[in-house]
């Protein structure tokens, strides 16, 4: 059954379809997709970064999860050990709109919710009686949504929206709300691409071991607004489709002071994007002998060649970083961690958690009668 209609982007000025990618994956010929996305990823380079940079940006991180090394980097990776640590963050984005300011929260995940997702709670169960030992040790939290924002000082109620690049382990019922039970963003609405909002609600085995079960499961409709494409969001902020890790995937870019930063779960790592200058055992090699520009986060393969093209549109899009010009600005949803218990992994370069600007922390009613 398809899930109820919810709100459309034209219903909200904030949200404005761009048209820089329309068309450029109708080519039959994956060559040719790839060189119409490349130059459309190039001019909207271009265009977003004559804006403002956003007037706060902060990556926070949430928690570290265990992750099978073959789903990180693939066939590229020649390091043994069977798993790696990615670790999962929140971004917290503020910009200026019609002389007020707008709070998104991208991946905000409800770390505790998520772990009923069916892959992570069979690996957790695999424990045994060790089980809550070994997930404090294998994976540990740093912080909770709720304690970021607090550390920041920004009230729940001044969130106006949240976004995900897919969404996979995602519930998002305690920030939304449901019936009877009001969302902890009371202002808030989700910003999803159509397809992967109808995907996670009719998925195939393949695909379902990898969604929180029941996770989207009595939202209000009009807290959802479905993209039927790429939208700029206030001018500083987008959200392009990037199809391949799931069918409706999407990846975030921020104007920051340091460029244009791109955020996604399509590579694990600065190194996926830059694979010729990593260190990462094998990987480099990989690359050389395959010609390959990326190296795929493959735990699902939807589509591994809209995700390769999906890929380096981002590392386009992003264009090299002033902290190591050998790598994009690729700062990834969840990214590759070195970790005592997984010896042998560590990226070549990293971001780690970053820090732009001065947050907006007025009261939501100060807001609302400038």
């Amino acid at each position: 059954m398809s899930p109820v209609a919810s709100s459309a982007a034209g219903d909200d000025p904030f949200v404005v379809p761009i048209s820089h990618f329309e068309g450029t994956r109708e080519h039959a010929v994956p060559a040719d997709r790839l060189r119409a996305v490349r130059r459309a990823a190039e001019a909207l380079r271009e265009s977003m970064l004559s804006a403002a940079p956003v007037t706060y940006y902060r990556s926070a991180s949430l928690v570290r999860v265990p992750y099978p090394t073959k789903y990180a980097l693939r066939d590229a990776c020649s390091v043994p050990t069977p798993m790696l640590h990615i670790e999962n963050r929140v971004f917290i984005v503020q910009l200026p709109f019609e002389g007020s300011t707008k709070t998104l929260l991208l991946s905000p995940s409800d770390v505790r919710a998520n772990a009923e997702t069916p892959f992570f709670k069979r690996l957790t169960e695999s424990m045994g009686p060790l089980s809550g030992i070994g997930e404090k040790v294998l994976a540990p939290m740093s912080a909770t949504v709720e304690e970021r924002l607090a550390e920041v000082g920004i009230a729940p109620e001044r969130i106006d929206y949240i976004s995900y690049d897919h969404l996979h382990t995602q519930d998002v019922r305690k920030w939304l709300g449901t019936a009877g039970r009001p969302g902890y963003f009371p202002n808030a609405k989700l910003l999803v691409m159509r397809q992967e909002w109808q995907s996670a609600h009719g998925l195939l085995p393949t695909q379902s071991q990898w969604y929180c079960p029941n996770g989207l499961e009595g939202v209000d409709p009009h807290k959802v607004v479905l993209l039927d494409g790429d939208v700029v969001l206030g001018g500083s902020v987008a959200l392009v489709a990037t199809p391949g890790h799931t069918e409706g995937n999407h990846s975030f870019v921020v104007r920051t002071p340091e460029g244009l930063m791109v955020t996604s779960e399509n590579g694990v790592c600065c190194d996926a994007y830059a694979p010729r200058a990593s260190r990462i055992p094998g990987v480099a090699k990989y690359a050389q002998q395959t010609g390959s520009e990326v190296v795929l986060n493959g735990n699902t393969l939807e589509s591994s060649v809209e995700q390769y093209i999906s890929m380096v549109a981002e590392k386009t899009i992003a264009g090299p970083s002033a902290r190591n010009p050998e790598f994009p600005n690729m700062v990834c949803s969840s990214e590759l961690a070195p970790y005592w218990a997984f010896p042998g992994l560590r990226p070549t370069f990293a971001f780690g958690d970053l820090v732009f600007g001065e947050p907006d922390v007025a009261p939501a009613s100060t807001l609302r009668s400038r």
